[in-house]
């Protein structure tokens, strides 16, 4: 047999088994919005494993592999989720708070401090436990902050608070 064959063969069964989904150590804090989309993500994924269940022996077996790991992810999220309560203060950054903050070049931004999963930095979702989310996390309007990042750490300042969208 060809060494070609074989080493088809292992990098065939490697790709059968993909690499689990790192779950964080950090508390699992989610606004009612990112449980509902863990939870439209959950539901996707089991409808996606159904269809490729009922294909039997034509299914894409490392497509359902990937759905099945995907699936121990997203359960494991949405068992672990703690939702927590509607940010309404505009004196004190809280999950789910938008925020205007000014940085050191005078450049204005807006955020939102949300779980993990909900993170999406182009649309200005940030993960509460990152360093901008806990850098912000408890300040309030007019507080000057330390936001430790790597590129270098740069005081920033809230500029105000806009509760949950």
């Amino acid at each position: 047999m060809s060494r070609a064959f074989v080493n088809e063969d292992q990098a065939a069964a490697q790709a059968s088994q993909p690499v689990e989904r790192r779950v964080s150590d950090q508390p699992n804090y989610v606004t009612a919005t990112g449980l509902a989309q863990l939870q439209q993500r959950l539901a996707m994924l089991t409808a996606l494993r159904s269809e490729l269940q009922a294909q039997g022996e034509r299914a894409d077996r490392q497509r359902l592999a990937d759905t099945e790991r995907d699936l121990r992810y997203f359960s494991a999220r949405v068992q672990s989720a703690q939702v927590v309560p509607t940010a309404t203060s505009t004196e004190k950054v809280q999950i789910g708070s938008r925020v205007r903050f000014v940085d050191e070049d005078n450049q204005e931004h807006q955020v939102q401090l949300v779980g993990e999963d909900q993170a999406d930095a182009v649309h200005g979702l940030v993960n509460w436990g990152s360093p901008l989310g806990r850098a912000l996390l408890g300040a309030g309007p007019g507080d000057e902050v330390l936001w430790r990042r790597p590129a270098g750490d740069q005081m920033i300042e809230v500029v105000a608070i806009l509760g949950e969208v």
